[in-house]
């Protein structure tokens, strides 16, 4: 809230310096913040007394958006790929899917590793389990598993993510 929407009858007063005023009137806090050519702020509406700021507001508001605009650049967004197994896979057609998820990964995306079990291959859940295992130590020097191999219907799946180097 600014200037004359602010409703409390008392607050606590910060200089645009940063010093502390003191518990003032509304009303005379908006007179020094008159005098000086800025806005009376509030930033603290739930403090007893509530806490209000003499700044410039329209130079703040801007402040504030440059620095969200800066968080939204420096923010990675990570997709999921995905790379879809049977539980009979050969082991040309498996390398083939490793050297894919290889490059999602180096790509910075997650990759979902899903195996999809048709007519009575369900019944072999072990045998997918196995290939997911054997696909996730295939890819452990540049991914780490992000969630363990688990069933979801007819299909079993898990999820990879790129290895931080901290």
């Amino acid at each position: 809230m600014v200037n004359e929407g602010i409703r409390a009858r008392e607050v606590r007063l910060i200089a645009s310096d940063g010093s502390q005023l003191g518990v003032k009137s509304k009303q005379e806090a908006l007179a020094m913040a008159e005098q000086q050519n800025l806005d009376l702020v509030l930033v603290a509406p739930k403090a007893k007394p509530p806490v209000a700021r003499i700044m410039d507001y329209g130079k703040y508001r801007f402040e504030l958006q440059k620095k969200q605009r800066e968080a939204r650049k420096r923010q990675k967004t990570a997709n999921v790929k995905e790379v879809r197994l049977s539980p009979t896979i050969d082991t040309n057609d498996f390398n083939t899917k490793v050297r894919n998820a290889h490059r999602f990964i180096s790509k910075g995306d997650k990759v979902r590793v899903s195996i999809r079990f048709k007519g009575r291959a369900i019944t072999h859940k072990d045998i997918g389990r196995e290939v997911l295992q054997r696909f996730a130590e295939a890819t452990q020097d540049v991914a780490s598993v992000e969630s363990r191999a688990k069933m979801d219907g007819r299909s079993m799946f898990l999820v990879l993510a790129p290895k931080t180097d901290k």
